[in-house]
């Protein structure tokens, strides 16, 4: 499997043929400043699904990322993946989820095929040592960094940004590992307490956080600056476990499949039984990995992309204008991993719904990058979306606290913000002729503020994380500049 970049053809300036998994892992950007995506999506067969139904998580995992990653061994990626995913790893849930499972199921309702109910399910992803979805893609990306990091006997620097969740899965995912440094950028006091204390109480020598006095937005956009300036990312080694990075998508796209098999349970066991997913978006990397999925072959009828108020992305599903938001116009709101204005894995769908014109990409993203729009509402493009099964919806705050107060009353289960996005959304888009899965964002303690102005009381917290917002922190505030992290990366470096 080799891969190409969005804005371009393989081979680059930078590989002498279309490059491997292991050749584009550690950059994260494509030298063009595109995003790599594989030259054609492996498909897989209705036999395969039937044969993959009965897989642990695990050996799951190894049967779709064995699609992507071809150069590394086979005995290693699997046992890279056994380690990964394991229940001593993803342990750190509710107490109610049942013992050993990654990523279970948990029916709302169940489907009544004489009632003609598709059923209601969440998809619980938060089990993992941050009590959010990220760990399902960062714990294996750190072991993957790790080997290939061994096997070629270097060091690498990780640059990321963070609005909430991918900045604590990344430190406890690379915190001690061997030629790892992390450097973190999160918008500055415009996180949870609780997330915010969940990076910064990190005391290991290899972690760096850094609070941007802006929003995600502007992180991300320092994130982007520093990796298109070649001479600086080559001298210090500089790589990204942002879901630029194809890696952190294509570990996702696993848990698309062990949902499905899930929810398709005692329905015949049929494979080309349909289902639908809900997914509260942002940077759009949790649902693209939903369409990587749809297009392999997974029978997925309905992409259902929730928003916040930041509502961005529906706007383009509704109208074909993508708009993104100057810092001012982007909302700080109850649900913050989502509070994004510029979704850097929007472009590796418009890729595919562009047929994977790299040079029309090239265009509209220098429009997105000089802050402006595009319009794709009258172009045979945008007549093309229904292909690609996504609906939109948004929430709002107080979408959120009756979604959060209308779950606990009537099936006794609490959710975090962004999940009750996603469920708003979803129940809003349900069908009768498939069950609707909503993917869990993370668990309800990352938002204790929000829950006990929606039920009145606190969520539980898992063993070990009482009072983590009393322990010391270590953070540098800065203001919104590439010159300034470039500065913090030399100093912690030398």
């Amino acid at each position: 499997m080799r891969y190409v970049s969005t804005r371009g053809s393989s081979p680059d300036a930078q590989h002498s043929s279309a490059p491997t998994f292991t050749e584009i892992l550690l950059g994260g950007l494509a030298p063009d400043g595109g995003l790599y995506l594989p030259e054609s999506y492996p498909q897989v067969t209705a036999s395969e699904l039937a044969q993959w139904r009965r897989l642990s998580y695990a050996d799951l995992a190894f049967a779709v990322l064995g699609r992507f990653i071809t150069d590394i061994p086979p005995a290693d990626l699997q046992a890279l993946i056994r380690r990964t995913y394991t229940p001593q790893v993803y342990s750190n849930g509710r107490s109610d989820s049942p013992a050993g499972d990654i990523t279970p199921l948990r029916w709302l309702e169940r489907p009544n095929a004489a009632s003609g109910e598709g059923g209601l399910a969440i998809l619980e992803l938060s089990n993992g040592p941050t009590l959010a979805f990220k760990d399902m893609a960062m714990q294996l990306l750190g072991n993957l960094f790790e080997y290939v990091l061994a096997k070629r006997g270097e060091q690498i620097n990780i640059l990321g940004a963070t609005s909430g969740d991918t900045g604590s899965a990344a430190e406890y995912a690379m915190r001690g590992k061997a030629g790892v440094h992390v450097f973190m950028l999160s918008p500055h006091q415009r996180m949870s307490a609780f997330q915010r204390a969940q990076m910064y109480s990190l005391q290991d020598d290899n972690i760096h956080n850094i609070a941007v006095r802006g929003m995600f937005d502007d992180a991300q956009d320092i994130v982007k600056a520093v990796s298109n300036d070649h001479a600086f990312k080559a001298r210090y080694k500089i790589g990204a476990v942002n879901s630029i990075n194809w890696a952190r998508v294509a570990a996702q796209v696993v848990y698309y499949f062990k949902g499905y098999f899930a929810a398709t349970e005692g329905l015949g066991d049929s494979e080309d039984q349909q289902v639908a997913f809900a997914v509260p978006s942002g940077n759009f990397g949790n649902i693209c990995a939903g369409h990587i999925a749809r297009m392999m072959g997974l029978p997925i009828g309905r992409l259902v992309l929730a928003t916040n108020e930041n509502d961005v992305l529906d706007e383009f599903f509704r109208s074909g204008v993508y708009r993104p938001r100057a810092t001012g116009e982007t909302h700080a709101t109850s649900s913050p991993s989502m509070d994004i204005s510029k979704a850097s894995n929007f472009e590796r769908f418009v890729f595919d719904l562009l047929g994977r014109d790299a040079a029309m990409v090239r265009k509209l993203w220098a429009e997105v990058d000089a802050g402006r729009s595009f319009d794709l509402s009258a172009t045979p493009f945008f007549a093309r979306l229904p292909e690609f099964a996504f609906v939109s919806g948004n929430s709002t705050h107080a979408d959120r606290l009756q979604t959060i107060r209308q779950t606990f009353a009537t099936y006794g289960v609490m959710i975090d913000t962004h999940t009750a996005d996603g469920l708003k959304v979803g129940s809003e888009l349900r069908s009768a002729d498939m069950p609707m899965i909503v993917l869990e964002t993370a668990l309800p303690a990352k938002f204790e503020e929000t829950i006990v102005e929606a039920l009145g009381r606190k969520p539980e917290r898992p063993a070990g994380l009482q009072g983590i917002e009393d322990l010391p922190q270590r953070v540098e505030v800065i203001d919104v500049s590439v010159d300034a992290v470039k500065q913090i990366i030399e100093r912690q470096l030398g």
